[in-house]
């Protein structure tokens, strides 16, 4: 039986490259995105089912999963892709540019997560994988709003990985360098001009369909140019002095 695959943020970039990905490989895809010509485009490219939709709004995911189960009886992965830059300047704050990037980046994740995970365990398991990136694991001062909040969706994938794999989900993300996507768009120039690689959509697709398949829960793939995807390793935080085990929050 071929999978059925939730992809978010599906209409260009990343989202649109794993959807034609995992078509090809006989999988039936349900796609979201806010721009609806484009995911209708990309969903009938592909012969999937789509849904124009703000993942900011949890009635989004809800609709999507819903709408995966109704066409096609099941649902077996899910990439939670949907992300934007921050751009805010914290020096002169824009509350609702802030509060966009948190609803998108962090918010989106957390519905469709949220949504997802009670259809994956009924269906005897499944996999979530999120698209972070390397701003989740270093620190990023060219947009430090969007930096938060990819370390914000790999601490919710750390954190959840080990609760879900008892429930036959596996979660992970892959954490790409820079992309050439809409996302980057405006500095496309800038990364020629200076001789930096971008990575493909294609790429991060190639990724993506790794990371569905990991037996190691909590996994994030780093992608760079040039290079094979590999598993970033943290080093571990020290404990009290004597050896003692730290106490668990209740």
């Amino acid at each position: 039986m071929s999978s059925v695959v939730l992809i978010t943020g599906a209409a260009s970039g990343i989202g649109a490259a794993v959807a034609r990905r995992m078509a090809a490989g006989g999988a039936r895809c349900l796609l979201v995105d806010l721009d609806e010509a484009g995911v209708e485009r990309v969903a009938k490219e592909v012969g999937g089912a789509w849904l124009a939709g703000d993942v900011s709004d949890p009635e989004t995911s809800r609709r999507a999963v819903d709408l995966a189960v109704e066409r096609y009886g099941r649902l077996d992965l899910v990439h939670l892709n949907a992300g934007i830059a921050g751009g805010v300047d914290l020096a002169a704050f824009d509350l609702e540019r802030y509060r966009r990037a948190m609803g998108v980046n962090v918010d989106g994740v957390v519905f469709g997560v949220n949504a997802a995970v009670p259809v994956l365990a009924g269906s005897g398991g499944g996999a979530i994988v999120v698209t972070a990136s390397l701003a989740g694991l270093v620190g990023y001062d060219g947009d430090p709003v969007y930096t938060m909040t990819k370390h914000a969706v790999v601490g919710l994938v750390r954190a959840l990985a080990e609760p879900l794999a008892r429930t036959g989900i596996r979660i992970s993300a892959v954490c790409p360098g820079f992309t050439d996507t809409p996302l980057v768009a405006g500095q496309r120039d800038m990364f020629v001009g200076a001789g930096f690689p971008l990575l493909t959509a294609e790429d991060v697709a190639g990724a993506v369909e790794a990371a569905f398949y990991t037996n190691d829960p909590g996994t994030l793939l780093i992608v760079q140019p040039g290079r094979p995807p590999v598993p970033y390793r943290y080093a571990g935080v020290p404990g009290p002095a004597g050896g003692q085990r730290p106490p668990i929050p209740s």
